[in-house]
Parts: structure tokens; C-alpha cells; sequence
């Protein structure tokens, strides 16, 4: 078992040494030709990744987490219903009826 283990491993190691090798090989001395398309260079970020803003919801959810119980469901309940007053205000304000308020405040909750 031990002698099976051994030999796996080591054909592994093998296996990754020749695959880096491959990679890091040097390529052939024939210059490129002028007419083959050039392949597109990968360019390395290193700006810290945009914020995502959360939905709403998600917010209610992660303040209601310091409670436990029936009154994290109310907590919760609560945040929810404020949240969705705040955007119905936000639509009356902006004059969107009918069933276009509707979209409009569950895109704003973000449900």
C-alpha cells in the first residue's frame, strides 16, 4: 500500500514538472510572420474590485443578525417594510403609476 501511495505521488510530481516544462519552454527560433493575427495581450488588474451594492433585503437580513428569535423576525419584518415605504415614497416622488410603481419598487427593494 505504502510502495502504491509512493509510486502515485511521485508519478503526479512527474506529470507537473513536465507540464511546467512545457509551458516555460522556449519557443522555436523561426521569427513570427508580419501577416498572422497577434494574440491579444492579457493585462494584470491591480485596482481593488468595484463594490457591489447589496440589495436591500440583504441589508435587513445582515442588521437583524445580533438577534435571535421571534425578535429577529420582527427586527427583520420591520427593516423590510421600511425599506419598501422608502422606494414607494421614492416612485410617488418621481410620479411612476399603474403597474410600472410596482416594478419599480421591487427593483428598489431588489427582490
Amino acid at each position: 500500500m505504502r510502495h502504491l501511495l509512493g509510486g502515485l505521488l511521485g508519478a503526479g510530481c512527474l506529470i507537473l514538472a513536465i507540464d511546467a516544462l512545457a509551458q516555460s519552454a522556449i519557443p522555436s527560433a523561426n521569427p513570427p510572420s508580419t501577416n498572422t493575427p497577434s494574440v491579444p495581450v492579457v493585462q494584470n488588474v491591480t485596482a481593488p474590485a468595484a463594490p457591489v451594492n447589496p440589495s436591500r433585503r440583504f441589508v435587513c437580513r445582515a442588521a437583524a443578525q445580533k438577534f435571535q428569535g421571534q425578535e429577529r423576525a420582527d427586527q427583520m419584518q420591520l427593516c423590510v417594510e421600511q425599506v419598501r415605504l422608502d422606494c414607494l415614497r421614492q416612485a410617488i416622488d418621481q410620479k411612476v403609476v399603474g403597474p410600472q410603481r410596482r416594478d419599480f419598487v421591487q427593483d428598489c427593494i431588489g427582490e
